[in-house]
């Protein structure tokens, strides 16, 4: 039985203003974004601030070594626009490399046979290529009003500060502190003496900070040459000298060939709303099919709709894993996370996602960028035959689920991380906001359901007895606590626009997440 407070009460204040909003997993990071926007900068200039800082202050979810998706709502021309950035398999990348072990399931975000020495979960082979930094560039030229360099000086002057380490920080970074030990430059950076979790005295002010330093000289590099800077001239040779060094494949052929794919956002209807997803291989397709089971459901009461969203869910996920990947057919059908939502007083918007896939990526920092490194690989079944089979030059198969929503007035972005928990959030919020008329506000705070493909429902324990029996008679309930540590139903991020009043807001129990105004109260 869980010792939490059964007392405790945890909320998050949503403000309405006519001016713009940046919500995301960090506060610093979204005001990052929203000064961009007090500088005259549109949606996208806001995400692409927002996006390098929030690399920096939350290293371990994303950053410039990641890759994602985006989707960017226009509002002059009513144009839902999509971009992936989204991580690709090294061309040199060596099937040997990853043979199966025969010690049964992987321990982190999928069940894939494990592989020997983890070797597609953390170090250099799991390494990916990234896609960030094309991804923000590509939207930023299309649709940026200010200075490319103007939008990286906040994550520049953040990480010649370095993060600073609280409680939060030193938690996280504790709970992976012995795979963090195994790389020389991720222990330098993230642990004392190479050692021991960074952190504060249980009752000091914490005054611990990381070096950044390596990571702000990158990053003036790279406001000084520009977004394909990354992928051609020096940092690109830094990244994948620094990769190559610890053993893994990723080459400047991958970097020089790397290109973020950008076109029409795929249109769900559902009643007498409209959704813009992400196509190809993201959670997209896996919301569509979601909001189409539900479509002629009845969810006219708790009692209705829970056991519905499980059904729906778990199916969904089901034809997900068992059919979704890159076969090379169509190269553009298209836990550790960072998800941020961005609308403008024009109502232009952005529902960005942003990951290194695992907490902490590979567990590998370059040394000579200050970066650490994704995990990409480890989207790949590493067993061979199957739709999303691990092999060279080949796209991550993504559970990002950024979405537009419209119904009558009112337009939203939304997001999540969380790995597999993404589409359970993100396609429950949906319903909340469409179905039940939930605001912003009320639909961050109400209960979940979690539906990630293992037959069972991690259910709220706030939820009422009746919802959960009803729940029960679909599939088998266990029920939780939501807390700060672990996220047991993801952590979104969002924004709304009533009419011209734009809201925002972050999951309620993340201690750093909040929705900062372009116009401060």
């Amino acid at each position: 039985m869980s010792a939490l407070s059964r007392t405790q009460t945890v909320a998050k204040h949503v403000i309405e203003t006519p001016g713009g909003v940046v919500a995301a997993q960090h506060r610093l990071a979204a005001e990052a974004g929203a000064e961009a926007l007090r500088a005259g900068g549109d949606a996208v200039d806001a995400a692409v601030a927002t996006s390098f800082a929030i690399g920096v202050l939350e290293p371990w979810m994303s950053g410039p070594a990641g890759g994602g998706a985006a989707l960017h709502w226009r509002a002059d021309t009513g144009e839902a626009v999509a971009i992936n950035f989204g991580m690709r398999s090294p061309r040199g990348l060596d099937l040997a490399d990853y043979p199966l072990s025969g010690e049964g399931k992987a321990g982190d975000l999928f069940p894939w046979e494990r592989v020997v020495e983890d070797r597609n979960v953390e170090g250099a082979k799991a390494i990916a290529v990234p896609g960030v930094v094309d991804g923000m560039g590509q939207a930023h030229e299309r649709w940026g009003r200010l200075p490319w360099a103007d939008l990286l000086a906040p994550a520049i002057a953040h990480a010649r500060e370095g993060m600073l380490v609280d409680w939060y920080a030193a938690l996280l970074i504790a709970s992976v502190a012995r795979n963090l030990a195994a790389d020389l430059d991720a222990a330098a950076l993230f642990l004392d003496d190479g050692t021991w979790p960074k952190g504060s005295g249980w009752t000091a002010i914490p005054d611990n900070r990381l070096d950044q330093s390596t990571m702000a000289d990158m990053l003036e590099a790279l406001a000084r040459g520009g977004p394909r800077s990354f992928y051609d001239g020096d940092i690109a040779q830094a990244l994948a000298g620094d990769v190559q060094a610890k053993g893994g494949s990723l080459a400047t052929g991958d970097l020089a060939g790397y290109r973020a794919w950008m076109g029409e956002a795929q249109s769900v209807p559902y009643r007498d709303a409209l959704f813009h997803v992400m196509p190809g291989l993201t959670a997209g397709p896996t919301f569509a099919r979601v909001m189409e089971q539900l479509g002629d459901q009845d969810l006219s009461t708790p009692e209705r709709a829970f056991p519905a969203y499980a059904s729906a869910l778990d199916r969904a996920y089901v034809e997900r894993l068992g059919k979704m990947g890159d076969t090379g057919e169509v190269p553009e059908a298209p836990g550790c996370t960072t998800h941020f939502s961005v609308v403008d007083r024009a109502g232009n918007m952005v529902a960005n996602t942003q990951t290194l896939l695992s907490i902490f990526g590979s567990r590998v920092v370059s040394p000579t960028t200050g970066l650490l490194m994704n995990n990409g690989i480890m989207w790949f079944d590493p067993e061979q035959g199957k739709p999303n089979s691990l092999a060279p030059d080949k796209a991550c198969l993504m559970n990002v689920c950024p979405i537009l929503g419209h119904q009558g007035p009112r337009h939203f972005a939304l997001g999540a991380s969380g790995g597999r928990k993404i589409v359970s959030a993100v396609a429950q919020m949906a319903s909340f906001i469409t179905d039940r008329g939930e605001d912003i506000e009320g639909a961050f705070h109400a209960p979940r359901i979690d539906i990630s493909g293992g037959g069972t429902a991690i259910a709220d324990d706030t939820l009422p007895a009746s919802v959960l029996s009803a729940i029960e008679r679909v599939m088998p309930v266990q029920t939780t606590r939501r807390t700060v540590l672990p996220y047991a139903f993801a952590c979104p991020a969002g924004v709304m626009r009533h009419d011209a009043v734009n809201t925002g807001c972050t999951e309620i129990m993340s201690p750093w997440g909040d929705a900062v105004l372009e116009d401060p109260q």
